[in-house]
């Protein structure tokens, strides 16, 4: 008979494999950035980050990602920002751990971009050209708040005056590939600067209303986060806002 110390070894040997899989994931997913950047690099030797928020990356590092989103930023106005390198393990940790590694104001400061498609849009409906009209919207929240789909669907038929059917708007989260597809950017990497595409973004209101107004979402890698002021992320993205979390 099994006694329950083996039971239990077993569990913890599994739950240590599963950590040192995703570990090993992560690695892999940063030596392939390495790996690209250094590629760019090599292609465009002359691109440089000259003129850069001096603290646009952590400890005054520059890379390919980083310099070149930084660069778009400042294309578009934004001056307040900051790019900052967190450890391979960071999604292992708590929220509360994260927001110490960012230095983060609070744990409500702690947002995400996710890519919302709309499933039961008309057959014309199969891009972003529209943004009132949208096939996908990337949603910008915080991680202490669960979505509300619905709040998004009353905004998008009160957008469209009414004209086209509530029916037509049913947001659900994208497929990790078609995610990946339309902004270039993996699974907790996604930012609604330099995507792909030009998703039309919507921005939880809740954010609006963080003091200080100053906020970290993904900054186009997995170790790699953007802190960005409020009101510039506004000004510049041009975002829906919605209370759309709960």
């Amino acid at each position: 008979m099994v006694s329950e110390t083996m039971v239990s070894a077993g569990k913890n040997a599994t739950d240590h494999l599963g950590v040192l899989e995703r570990l090993q994931m992560r690695i892999l997913q940063r030596i392939t950035d390495l790996e690209s950047s250094l590629h760019a690099q090599l292609i465009s030797p002359n691109i440089s980050d000259e003129g850069a928020n001096p603290s646009a990356s952590d400890g005054g590092r520059s890379d390919a990602t980083d310099a070149r989103l930084s660069a778009i930023l400042r294309s578009i106005g934004a001056v307040d920002f900051t790019f900052r390198r967190v450890p391979l393990d960071y999604y292992d940790k708590t929220l509360e751990e994260r927001k110490e590694i960012l230095g983060a104001a609070s744990v409500h400061h702690l947002c995400k971009s996710i890519v919302m498609v709309n499933t039961q849009a008309s057959a014309n409906v199969i891009d972003c050209s529209d943004p009132n009209n949208s096939k996908f919207y990337i949603v910008v929240m915080q991680y202490v708040a669960r979505l509300n789909a619905e709040s998004i669907k009353n905004f998008l038929y009160a957008l469209n005056n009414q004209k086209i059917p509530k029916k037509r708007f049913n947001l659900r989260l994208a497929p990790e590939e078609e995610s990946m597809r339309l902004t270039g950017f993996v699974h907790n990497a996604v930012t609604c600067v330099g995507m792909k595409t030009d998703i039309p973004v919507i921005l939880d209101e809740a954010i609006t209303k963080l003091q200080p107004d100053f906020f970290w979402l993904g900054g186009g890698e997995v170790d790699l986060k953007l802190g960005i002021r409020t009101a510039e992320f506004i000004s510049t993205v041009k975002p829906f806002i919605v209370s759309c979390t709960s």
